[in-house]
């Protein structure tokens, strides 16, 4: 029965409580263990059956509890303090950005998202990319980053997990109510909610606009389920990563759309947009609409206007991990828009094609946003390096090396991972000021003065409550599942809070290769039951629903766990999220991830892991692959490839097990008189003071700041100067190389080789160019020089630049200049030629490089 009306009914909080509602509505609670802890004061259980969601918690309790809190006087003055610290971080006239760079008047950077994991009480999140765009506001917000946040609001967001009894994952999909979250619906002047519409294949979609504070930083959230849609659109919201490409279109229109319209309605007008992955590529191509409509800009003008602002940071290392969209769909949903554009079905649909011009092929949302951003970059150095070996075809001709992709590596949001304990460890020996600045490296090296035998009992508590929360966990699990009192029983001893712990948890996909460490049962079991050197195995992760294989990992693990002689050494817990994440980052001793090398862009449980005092055993993929080091733990291997996976898994399954028995092991089993394993504790100090400088999301916020959002921001400035006046100018240029760049020939190379060339020699070059209709100064003319490998190319180059010889006659050019021989070996020398224009966003965004062919 539908109701004929609807309201909501809040909790009457006496006055003096008042504000634990702004305590309660700002996420920054989630990283004040202060602030958890007041909560937790009001009733600890209910905290946690809330799932420590402090909303929900006031709504239901009993008011006569309430009440009782409204007179204890050290409730009281653990609340006013609190009160206070929340006002003081929210005006503090000291942040970071505003010392460096002073105030803004505009927010600098809107940042569009599909997920955001921000607590796990807001599950509007399914794993890294969310957990990454989360602890990105966090580190905003104490940064003091003028940023606003963009994303949707799902009804059911990720679903839940649990296994019956064989082992094989089921999902549920809970509801959320968003009235007992801590979102608050946008109202306006009058109270009535702000609502923003989108287009869909002629059909209007509405969407209720709510936002989340965190910190200081806003998130905008956009929600379909409201009455004011039909039943078959209100789940364009409902469900993230659900449905087909229909689906997918819809959710992805809505939010790059549909986001940018709600900022608008807000009246925020940021000078940068940042693109969290490709989900948000089409606001790009509202931005331009937008641009043409209120300037009288062609298309090409609004797209470099539009381009110069625009960041895109790409999470994925394989092609299979980006949305496409077949022609039909996209001329379905974009045939009005497209026309607004003045583009035709093919010139549109070759802003989303790799290969331009390829009827056959979708429209790929990565390819879009790569081609209108100014900024594109990887999530650590080996993903920057692989994400330029997927898009070869966005820029003919030029060297991989110098793809016009680079990297800005992840971090995590320290004060959102470490626990209570190691704060206070830190607090004490680091000083307090670790938290506000976690890249200064220099404290960091003070975690060599923390006392081994006072780290080491911090880190057993920790391992400790992680045993306590597995058997806990685990008896649920089997509950659930309906087994037996004495299974039950057995689930109270599993697991030995003394023994080496090794946690691995992340996403099922088979590429992670959960099952790496299982491959030799016989051998694992020699290593896990060894007599006086117990080591155990807590598993945890989801595999997407639709991945039989994932979920067969799943299968494989828990089949294994269940076998008595692994029965108390292999857990594996069930529906992973923030708080699982927690647990096992920080009690575990080891933190193991053997994904195939190339297949990890970064990886971040690894980094939360190493702020907690434990070890990472891993293949050096991703962030592993620039932090690996006998000082900071193992990698699995030195980053061989292998053309045969079969035989790759092997070789490295072998490995994994050399290393636990040789090395992991015997360092944690060897212990001093004093009963310390001081070599472990040794080096988890120097893995603290080397990782956590490095690897948290305020190095990696201030990076983005620095290198992307301010060089974004000025240059779309420049372009928006004396009416567009540059914009205008670019904008013709390229027209201009559209047109005639394919007669632009390196039509000779001389190069004056004295008979002996050592290192130091200077070669003479001098080069014949075809200009075309181009002037010298629209040309940019370089010699390219490096190493000549086996297939006889040059590789790893370097470009020198050649400069145009004035008193050169007639219509060809002439460039000329000298390269310094710097390394002895073979060399190889050619010449190449850009367009050159002062506000191109790089060298290699106009046209194909035209190269000198060999005679």
């Amino acid at each position: 029965m539908k109701p004929i009306l609807t309201f909501q009914v809040d909790p009457v909080v006496p006055a003096r409580l008042k504000v634990l509602r702004e305590l309660a509505y700002n996420i920054c609670w989630s990283w004040e263990h202060d602030t958890i802890a007041l909560f937790r004061r009001l009733d600890r259980d209910l905290w946690e059956e809330t799932y420590h969601n402090p909303v929900l918690l006031l709504g239901r309790l009993p008011q006569e509890r309430l009440e009782e809190v409204a007179h204890d006087d050290a409730f009281l003055a653990h609340l006013d303090r609190l009160a206070s610290d929340l006002q003081q971080y929210l005006q503090s006239p000291s942040t970071w950005y505003l010392r460096t760079f002073g105030s803004s008047k505009r927010p600098l950077v809107a940042y569009f998202s599909m997920e955001f994991g921000l607590t796990e009480s807001l599950p509007i999140y399914s794993g890294g990319l969310g957990i990454l765009a989360g602890d990105h506001l966090k580190s905003a917000s104490d940064l003091g980053v003028p940023l606003v946040a963009v994303g949707l609001l799902y009804q059911k967001g990720y679903f839940r997990q649990y296994l019956n009894n064989e082992g094989w994952q089921q999902e549920l999909y809970p509801v959320n109510d968003f009235y007992t979250m801590p979102v608050v619906p946008l109202r306006d002047a009058k109270g009535d909610p702000l609502h923003v519409t989108v287009d869909l294949a002629g059909r209007p979609l509405t969407a209720r606009l709510w936002h989340v504070q965190v910190g200081r930083i806003t998130l905008v959230l956009l929600d379909t389920n409201i009455p004011e849609n039909p039943d078959d659109l209100k789940g364009v919201s409902g469900e993230l990563y659900g449905g087909d490409g229909e689906v997918r279109i819809r959710q992805e229109i809505l939010l790059g759309l549909g986001g940018l319209r709600a900022l608008k309605l807000l009246g925020l007008k940021p000078h940068v947009y940042h693109m969290n992955e490709g989900h948000s590529a089409f606001l790009a191509l509202e931005r331009i609409r937008w641009n043409m409509k209120e300037h009288g800009m062609s298309f090409g003008e609004a797209r470099e206007l539009v381009t110069a602002g625009t960041l895109f940071t790409t999470h994925t290392p394989v092609p299979a991990g980006i949305d496409v969209f077949p022609a039909n769909l996209m001329e379905r949903h974009f045939g009005p828009f497209r026309s607004e554009l003045g583009l035709s079905s093919e010139a549109f649909l070759d802003l989303g094609r790799i290969r331009t011009g390829d009827p056959s092929e979708p429209f790929n949302m990565a390819a879009l946003a790569i081609r209108t951003s100014c900024f594109v970059n990887g999530v650590s150095r080996l993903h920057g390096h692989v994400a330029r070996r997927m898009w070869p075809a966005l820029w003919p001709g030029v060297p991989e090396e110098e793809m016009p992709i680079t990297h800005i590596t992840n971090g995590i949001h320290a004060g959102s991972w470490i626990s209570d304990d190691m704060r206070s460890l830190y607090d004490r020996y680091l000083g307090p000021r670790w938290a506000e600045e976690p890249g200064d490296a220099r404290r960091w090296r003070r975690a060599e003065q923390i006392p081994g035998e006072e780290l080491w009992r911090t880190h057993e508590r920790r391992r400790e409550r992680l045993v306590a929360f597995a058997r806990r966990r685990l008896a649920a699990q089997l509950r659930r599942r309906g087994t037996g009192a004495g299974s039950l029983a057995e689930a109270e001893n599993v697991l030995d809070p003394e023994a080496l712990t090794i946690g691995f948890a992340r996403r099922f996909a088979t590429y992670k290769r959960a099952t790496l460490l299982l491959s030799d049962p016989t051998r694992l079991s020699g290593i896990l039951n060894a007599p006086g050197r117990p080591v155990q195995v807590i598993f945890a992760g989801k595999a997407h629903p639709k991945d039989g294989p994932g979920k067969d990992l799943i299968r494989e693990v828990v089949q294994l766990a269940g076998r008595p002689e692994f029965r108390h050494r292999v857990v594996f817990l069930e529906d992973y999220d923030s708080v699982v994440s927690r647990y096992l980052v920080q009690g575990a001793d080891v933190w193991l991830n053997t994904p195939r090398r190339y297949k990890e862009a970064s990886g971040t449980s690894g980094m939360k892991a190493a702020f907690n005092g434990a070890l990472n055993l891993s293949i050096p993929d991703g962030w592993w692959d620039e932090a690996a080091s006998p000082r900071t733990g193992w990698a699995i291997g030195r980053g061989e490839d292998y053309d045969d996976p079969a035989y790759g898994d092997r070789v490295e399954s072998s490995m994994l097990y050399d290393l636990l028995e040789r090395e992991v092991v015997p360092l944690f089993y060897t212990r001093s008189s004093d009963g310390l394993p001081k070599g472990w504790i040794g080096l988890m100090k120097s893995a603290m003071g080397e990782l956590c400088p490095v690897f948290n999301t305020n190095r990696m916020v201030q990076q983005y700041v620095t290198e992307a959002y301010h060089v974004a921001r000025d240059r779309a400035a420049r372009l928006e100067a004396d009416d567009f006046r540059r914009a205008r100018s670019l904008a013709a240029w390229r027209d201009k190389i559209r047109a005639a760049w394919h007669q632009v020939q390196v039509v000779d190379v001389t190069a004056e080789l004295p008979h002996d060339v050592q290192v130091g020699t200077r070669v003479e070059l001098k080069a014949i160019i075809d200009p075309g209709p181009f002037l010298a100064g629209e040309l940019a003319v370089q010699a390219w020089v490096g190493e000549v490998d086996e297939r006889l190319e040059i590789s790893g180059g370097r470009a020198v630049g050649l400069t145009c010889d004035e008193e050169a006659a007639g219509p060809r050019l002439i460039f000329g200049g000298s390269i310094e021989c710097v390394q002895s070996g073979r060399r190889g020398l050619t010449v190449r030629v850009l367009p050159y224009h002062p506000d191109q966003p790089g060298p290699f965004s106009g046209a194909p490089v035209v190269w000198a062919q060999p005679s």
